[in-house]
């Protein structure tokens, strides 16, 4: 009963942070593998689901904002689907253990992209804006999206600051905006991914469940409170338990 209690609210924080600035999954992943017992391959795998109702109750709290967005831009969400389709059918054919080594420099990766987020969304916009004039921006951003959603087929926490980065190679220029289609791109590669993952034992459904409830409620209550939350904080927490997380797996394995 304590274990379920602290899952829920682990949970909870997850769809806080990924409403407010992302990076959620890097909490959430260490939390299933020492609270819940998983394996790093099951823990990947079961995040998809942790995060997906989060995400999706986060996107209804960002729906004014939503609303102003071009509808071409659903067209995006294919790409997003069918990257997450391939990284997810690449994981399915990894090995626990091969998966496990990675898994600190995966990390790594994903805390390095959070903490330079904002710049590397800064530098990609004004490079597309200033030196690549010939190449249309959704275009741009549809490729860019498909490569992307790949590795986070593959490795899901922290990939929601990375399709902030991608999406700056459109026109949208409102963070929220921006953040609320995040979150919807998001939830389309989720089920991509479960729906590869969810043919054999990588998802365990009882700790995931019990996670996405908190997520569900922590991710509208994040996205309802976004422009108040102090955003760098959470980046700072994000980026400590993410550096935790990686010494403590890279000293398991060691």
């Amino acid at each position: 009963m304590l274990t379920d209690a602290l899952l829920f609210v682990i949970g909870a924080a997850v769809g806080v942070m990924n409403a407010v600035a992302g990076g959620g999954g890097l909490i959430g992943f260490p939390i299933l593998m020492s609270v819940g017992g998983l394996s790093a391959l099951s823990a990947n795998a079961t995040s998809y689901l942790v995060v997906m109702p989060g995400q999706f109750a986060a996107a209804i709290g960002y729906r004014e904002y939503l609303r102003k967005i071009p509808k071409h831009y659903a067209w995006l969400l294919i790409p997003c689907a069918l990257g997450a389709g391939v990284g997810s059918f690449a994981l399915r054919h990894t090995s626990n253990q091969s998966f496990s080594d990675l898994v600190p420099e995966l990390i790594i990766v994903a805390i390095g992209l959070f903490a330079f987020q904002p710049f590397l969304q800064k530098h990609f916009h004004k490079y597309l804006t200033k030196r690549v004039k010939h190449v249309r921006p959704f275009a741009a951003a549809a490729l860019v999206l498909f490569l992307m959603s790949i590795y986070g087929g593959f490795f899901g926490p922290g990939f929601g600051f990375i399709l902030l980065a991608a999406l700056s190679f459109t026109r949208l220029n409102h963070m929220h905006q921006m953040n609320g289609l995040k979150n919807i791109a998001t939830v389309v590669m989720s089920l991509a991914s479960l729906a590869i993952l969810s043919q054999g034992s990588f998802v365990d459904w009882r700790a995931g469940s019990i996670m996405a409830i908190g997520s569900l409620l922590g991710g509208y209550g994040g996205a309802r409170f976004s422009q108040k939350a102090p955003s760098n904080i959470s980046r700072i927490v994000v980026i400590t338990i993410g550096g935790i997380a990686t010494a403590y797996l890279a000293v398991r394995n060691y």
